[in-house]
């Protein structure tokens, strides 16, 4: 069975939020009984941890944000139910968790009780290779689905985010992520068919599974990229695709990262969709794509169909016929060292302040958001660079994705992390921006919720009232309120 994979060394089972509530009487004891769980605390205290970069930071010191009180390994969705039944029966919190590799915090406990990890509920129960449908268990990690699919069925999902090898399906889903190959194959959003879901009163539902229906809202689409906070995924149904007959690559270098936007414009609003259509700003480019600091590098790789192949990439040599073409080499190199996460353990540990930013926009407001959020983030003091590239592309926008890295003094790695965060995403939202392209939001994000989302922030309030009433799931995240009191971050 695969197994989360731990983003830095732990040094201990400290907590650097303040301690919360212990369990009610003989509630582990309960909890046992309804599937295998832990209580050792090195154990628990690795559960309760997911790749958030400042939480790093900690790990380092020996702390993780909070500690859950038990880790519960349920392998059924009747387990999961029994689970859920007895956390809101008895007030305490509950965080769902798969392969815990997200980057804001959302699968951690910040306010203690049980942390579920679903990862024993891992396979492919069913595939409908005529409809081009797989029944997966959301505890299952993205190579053992593509491999089960590829090597029996012919088949792919196409989805290969940059955490492919330690995400989990159910984390994709609540996550609302996105692959790198999204602009051939979709954001997740658009590859769910359908979900089984346990709702806060232990109820299993089952959403979608019928091709563009008209049965009033998608409730599948309501729980995607709710993180845990509106019901706990246990079952998706992925949309798949044939494997590939064909592949090209190509890369071009534009002389403006300004260029580079509006020839990916022009190739998205003509129809083609590049499986791969990936810009680098000057600096990105001479620090990944052999650039030389001058010039900006337009990564594209499509798959699929040979003539749709042909046709897509005949649309691209079109509309980049101003810059100057680099070849494939470029690509096979990204693809090479593309999930490559070393340098992020690596600056951490030399006391850097290293994280990310992306977000989507309208192409109108792609520009300016380049050049403000670059600009905010480098007036905080102690910043040392932030960049930008184009990863994901769509008719009407598309996500840039920043970098940017401090080196403050030891005592003010907090302060400046949440300085540089505000700056950058006030600047994004500012700009016409949104709040979140596919890293999500969990606690690291929870304190823009309302500025991003405006008076509908009380719909999503709405909302979880009314399918979790006693706030029981994932608690402290997505900006809504906590019966259990306020996670006091920021």
């Amino acid at each position: 069975m695969t197994n989360p994979v731990p983003p830095i060394e732990l040094t201990g089972t400290g907590t650097h939020f303040p301690p919360v509530a212990a369990l009610p009487a003989g509630f582990a004891d309960r909890l046992a009984r309804l599937c295998p769980t832990v209580t050792e605390p090195a154990q628990v205290a690795e559960a309760s941890r997911d790749w958030w970069p400042l939480a790093m930071h900690w790990s380092l010191q020996g702390q993780v944000p909070q500690l859950a009180s038990v880790v519960a390994h349920p392998s059924s969705s009747e387990e999961v139910s029994g689970v859920v039944r007895l956390c809101v029966g008895e007030g305490v919190p509950l965080t769902a968790a798969g392969g815990r590799s997200g980057v804001v915090g959302g699968s951690v406990p910040v306010l203690g009780g049980v942390l579920l990890d679903l990862t024993a509920m891992q396979g492919v129960v069913a595939v409908d290779s005529g409809s081009g449908l797989v029944e997966v268990l959301a505890g299952t990690f993205g190579p053992d689905l593509e491999i089960t699919l590829r090597d029996t069925h012919g088949l792919t999902v196409g989805h290969y985010p940059q955490s492919f090898d330690i995400a989990t399906v159910g984390g994709w889903v609540a996550c609302r992520g996105a692959g790198q190959y999204s602009t051939r194959y979709g954001k997740i959003e658009q590859i769910v068919a359908g979900l089984e879901v346990v709702l806060a009163d232990g109820s299993i539902i089952r959403t979608g599974g019928f091709p563009a229906g008209a049965q009033g809202p998608d409730l599948t689409q309501l729980f995607v990229g709710s993180e845990g906070t509106l019901g706990i995924i246990t079952r998706v149904w992925l949309k798949t695709h044939p494997l590939p007959a064909a592949e090209q690559s190509s890369a071009y270098a534009f002389a403006s990262f300004h260029a580079g936007l509006e020839a990916c414009r022009r190739i998205m609003r003509r129809g083609a969709t590049p499986a791969v259509l990936r810009l680098y700003d000057a600096a990105e480019s001479q620090r990944g794509q052999g650039g030389d600091g001058t010039y900006c590098v337009l990564l594209v790789l499509d798959e699929g169909d040979p003539g749709l192949v042909a046709a897509t990439m005949a649309v691209v040599a079109e509309e980049c016929a101003g810059a100057v073409p680099l070849g494939p080499d470029p690509v096979a190199a990204w693809l090479h060292h593309r999930n490559d996460t070393s340098a992020l353990q690596a600056l951490t540990h030399k006391g850097y302040v290293v994280d990310t930013l992306e977000i989507a926009a309208p192409w109108s407001a792609l520009p300016l958001i380049f050049d403000d959020v670059r600009q905010a983030m480098m007036g905080v003091p102690h910043a040392r660079v932030a960049t930008c590239h184009l990863s994901h592309s769509y008719i009407d926008g598309a996500c840039l994705y920043f970098t940017f890295a401090a080196t403050p003094p030891a005592d003010e790695v907090d302060s400046t992390y949440v300085a540089l965060w505000n700056a950058g995403q006030r600047a994004v939202l500012a700009a016409g921006g949104n709040l979140s392209h596919h890293h999500g939001i969990g606690l690291n994000r929870a304190r823009f919720m309302a500025e991003a989302l405006g008076s509908a922030m009380s719909v999503l309030q709405a909302v979880k009232d009314a399918l979790d009433p006693e706030g029981v799931l994932n608690p402290g995240k997505l900006g809504l309120r906590s019966p259990f009191g306020e996670v006091g971050w920021p």
